[in-house]
């Protein structure tokens, strides 16, 4: 649920066409983790995916890229996408909780992320996957995935795999680390139901 003062569903929806990249996407911050994910290649998808499910945020994405240059244009875009309708689904942050993080096991895996929707975008990040192939997707875009949603999100976000040895458990549970840590931080306060959760009483700059 939205928190308690707010008027209207935090939601976007935005259609981003360049010439690399075509993509349509709608989000629900508020949503049950419902998800209609098309982007052309099956680990993007499966990791978008794990952000709405394990986040409980309602994505609908449909993108189409230059791929035959590589995946890079595509990836990059997702991420910028879904970083700006983030930004522009949760508004002012009133009444969130602001911060989360979360420590997520898959298997052998243990991922880590923490983050604070603070209006300024910063990512450090340490995947360990930068000269591997994770199923269809290089490393290094699944690095480069994350600081693109965060410098466009407008969150501090901190992720890290702790342990693992399967390539695709690291980025999975990256994925659903950096879900459930968001998961945390647009919960409501019930004791701040109201406020801006900043001592300059803005998140926005």
């Amino acid at each position: 649920m939205p928190p308690e003062n707010s008027a209207t569903e935090r939601t976007a929806t935005i259609d981003r066409k360049t010439g690399e990249t075509d993509i349509q996407l709608t989000i629900n911050l508020d949503g049950t983790g419902v998800y209609e994910v098309d982007t052309g290649n099956g680990f993007l998808d499966h990791m978008v995916s794990q952000i709405s499910r394990h986040g409980l945020i309602d994505i609908n994405l449909k993108a189409k890229g230059d791929v035959h240059v590589g995946w890079h244009h595509l990836v990059e875009d997702v991420a910028i996408t879904l970083g700006r309708a983030f930004g522009e689904a949760l508004g002012d942050a009133r009444g969130i909780r602001r911060m989360g993080h979360a420590i997520v096991p898959l298997d052998e895996t243990l991922a880590m992320v923490a983050l604070d929707c603070s209006g300024r975008g910063y990512a450090e990040i340490d995947t360990t996957l930068d000269e591997i192939m994770v199923e269809t997707l290089p490393g290094s875009l699944v690095k480069h995935f994350f600081e693109s949603f965060a410098l466009e999100a407008k969150i501090n976000l901190h992720a890290q795999i702790m342990a693992g040895v399967s390539p695709h458990h690291k980025a999975e549970a990256l994925c659903k680390a950096l879900a459930r840590a968001l998961r945390d931080a647009l919960e409501p306060d019930p004791r701040a139901p109201s406020q801006i959760p900043s001592t300059k009483g803005t998140l926005s700059g």
